[in-house]
């Protein structure tokens, strides 16, 4: 175990999660696929080992400190990039089923081929728009938890992450710094796609002590039949009170 992954286990083991010796190895075969394929295609601005590990990995099991993945069966992880936060989680706990959305294919194959290079199974990698994927009937209010790590507003996301969601189920969007604004602003998008704000969850990343947030929301009912609009739609005309 080197100083890095050191590092890692240890604030991990702060929040009661505990990493197999294959766990490791799967994240640093992640870890090297990622730095390989972003010679070749924009993957990531982040690339020194340590701050992988805890930017990108940390940050993506950070959710688990918020949400009870014990009791998390069906995860949707919605405009992934580079997997995050999915792909950290499912490491972290193999009993969940993933499916990473994602609008652009080149990323789906680097996906993909993480997948199979890491031996993970129950992971379905779909490459679509997040307004056109929703639609099927294998995806609309099937999932437990639904996520998406810094892809836009909330008004913007609960379009598009919350048609994935099953009723009763959890949407948890994970931003940077202080999203009240944007909250305020997503009234009227919760309320027009059956979302309630539970709550928002601070806390400082390690080692750099940067700002970071979870904003939880229950799904209370079926999505209605409207929603998500057309593609280009939810980022043109964000549902806000006019």
């Amino acid at each position: 175990m080197d100083q890095t992954e050191r590092l890692f286990t240890e604030l991990l083991s702060d929040h009661g999660l505990e990493l197999s010796e294959l766990q490791l190895e799967q994240f640093d075969a992640y870890y090297r696929e990622l730095v390989d394929w972003n010679e070749r295609m924009n993957l990531t601005g982040i690339t020194e080992r340590e701050q992988v590990y805890v930017k990108h990995f940390y940050d993506s099991l950070s959710l688990a400190f918020h949400v009870n993945m014990k009791e998390v069966h069906s995860i949707a992880d919605i405009g992934s990039g580079a997997g995050f936060p999915s792909i950290p989680l499912k490491i972290a706990f193999p009993h969940l089923r993933v499916t990473i959305v994602d609008s652009l294919n080149k990323r789906i194959l680097f996906l993909r081929h993480v997948v199979e290079t890491l031996n993970l199974n129950q992971v379905l990698c779909v490459h679509g728009r997040a307004e056109e994927v929703a639609r099927a009937s294998d995806h609309r209010d099937r999932y437990d938890l639904v996520t998406a790590r810094a892809v836009a507003r909330l008004s913007i996301l609960n379009e598009f992450c919350l048609p994935f969601a099953k009723t009763g189920g959890l949407f948890a969007a994970m931003k940077g710094s202080d999203p009240h604004e944007e909250v305020e602003d997503a009234a009227f998008s919760l309320s027009e796609l059956n979302g309630n704000l539970i709550g928002i969850s601070a806390f400082k990343l390690p080692v750099e002590e940067a700002d970071r947030h979870i904003i939880s929301i229950r799904k209370t009912a079926s999505t209605p039949k409207k929603y998500p609009r057309k593609p280009g739609t939810p980022l043109k005309e964000p549902l806000t009170k006019r």
